[in-house]
């Protein structure tokens, strides 16, 4: 890995301040399957077989699947009904998520053995900085090990991690041996590590912009490295930066154990614009169910919600209600989005992006943090 002073004059002048006096050792550990296999552990009939968690066969989204219904193609927020198809013999079961809130609590106290830097993303996994661990394990690796050995003997359920010297890294490790694996990413690893991978495997570039990035013909790590800083700051605005230091295995975002995430959103731009409130009605469902799926996952719940309108001038509009108590489901989100959107209608001009967000949040688990851009991050043994 190189530094400011041995990269080109474009690269030394973009990189952000490097910190010489410290490097850090970081864990990201996922839980394998969770809700799915928390279902397993407690009920043994379930074990060996393809199983749904949430929705059911003729309705709503599957929120966690097993690994063998996996195998068949089965996904989390994929439709019941296509998931029935791919898997005949699917089974759903209801969510219980205070039994999945204790289990991570239980996890949670197994990591806080080892740390008390601890970044929770959902119920089933964080990041952890052991640089300065209070065991005073100078190897990483050992204590995701130790971690995930804990993990089992406590829960009965497998937990994958990753290892490296930056957070982006950690997280790209953990699925590299699912289930129940752990992978090292090095320092000498890291720069090449991201080379070959498909861009659209990057943390914090969604199937959306890794379609636009295919489109420019930026399909690997190797493609995004090959674009200047400026270039992918003009065509991804902040997000750039990011982007520009992550093709380079380099990310110096810290863990951050106090972040709390004051919303949650998603929004959609069209390719053709909308002008009837049925196609609206219809292009909010996805949305919708798509912020409803972090708010299962986290456990987190808001009472605020506002829909986000563009119009084809690029005229941005916002309407917002708060209930006085949190929403408790996709139904009601809908609802309330529904009502927000109705006196809009009849429009004179189209639609072009529509957005949905929850705030004023509360938990019914722990907040989950959001990403922010990420900077260089210097060697250290793991």
């Amino acid at each position: 890995m190189t530094d400011a002073a041995e990269q080109g004059p474009t690269e030394a002048a973009a990189a952000p301040a490097v910190e010489t006096a410290r490097v850090r050792k970081i864990i990201h550990v996922d839980m394998d399957a969770f809700y799915a296999s928390v279902e397993q552990r407690d009920h043994p009939e379930l074990r060996g077989k393809p199983v749904a968690v949430g929705g059911s066969a003729a309705r709503g989204v599957v929120a966690a699947a097993s690994y063998e219904a996996r195998k068949f193609g089965v996904r989390s927020a994929m439709p019941s009904v296509t998931a029935k198809r791919k898997c005949p013999e699917l089974i759903f079961v209801r969510h219980r998520f205070d039994v999945y809130r204790q289990v991570s609590q239980q996890i949670r106290e197994i990591f806080a053995e080892y740390t008390p830097l601890i970044e929770p993303l959902s119920l089933d996994e964080a990041y952890l900085d052991v640089t300065e661990n209070l065991k005073g394990i100078e190897s990483a690796t050992q204590i995701a090990e130790e971690i995930r050995a804990k993990i089992k003997t406590v829960t009965q359920l497998t937990a994958s991690a990753g290892v490296s010297y930056n957070k982006f890294l950690a997280k790209l490790a953990s699925d590299q041996n699912k289930p129940d694996g752990l992978f090292v990413i090095t320092p000498k690893m890291g720069a090449a590590f991201v080379e070959d991978l498909a861009v659209g495997r990057f943390h914090g570039i969604g199937p959306a912009t890794s379609a636009k990035m295919n489109r420019l013909g930026i399909e690997t790590g190797r493609d995004l490295r090959a674009q200047t800083l400026p270039f992918l700051q003009q065509t991804f605005g902040k997000s750039g930066t990011y982007y520009y230091w992550i093709s380079r295995g380099i990310d110096h975002r810290q863990v951050r154990p106090d972040r709390i995430r004051k919303s949650v959103g998603a929004e959609n731009t069209f390719s053709e614009d909308l002008f009837n409130s049925g196609e609206a009605e219809l292009e909010l469902q996805p949305i919708i169910a798509k912020v409803w799926r972090y708010c299962e996952k986290s456990g987190i719940r808001g009472r605020t919600v506002t829909l986000k309108v563009k119009f084809s001038d690029f005229q941005i509009i916002t309407r917002s209600r708060t209930l006085s108590q949190p929403v408790a489901s996709e139904a009601e989100i809908a609802q309330v989005v529904e009502t927000l959107m109705q006196p809009l209608f009849p429009v004179l001009k189209g639609i072009r992006l529509l957005g949905v967000t929850l705030s004023s949040l509360g938990e019914e688990a722990e907040d989950a943090p959001e990403d922010d851009a990420g900077q260089p991050q210097l060697s250290l043994t793991l």
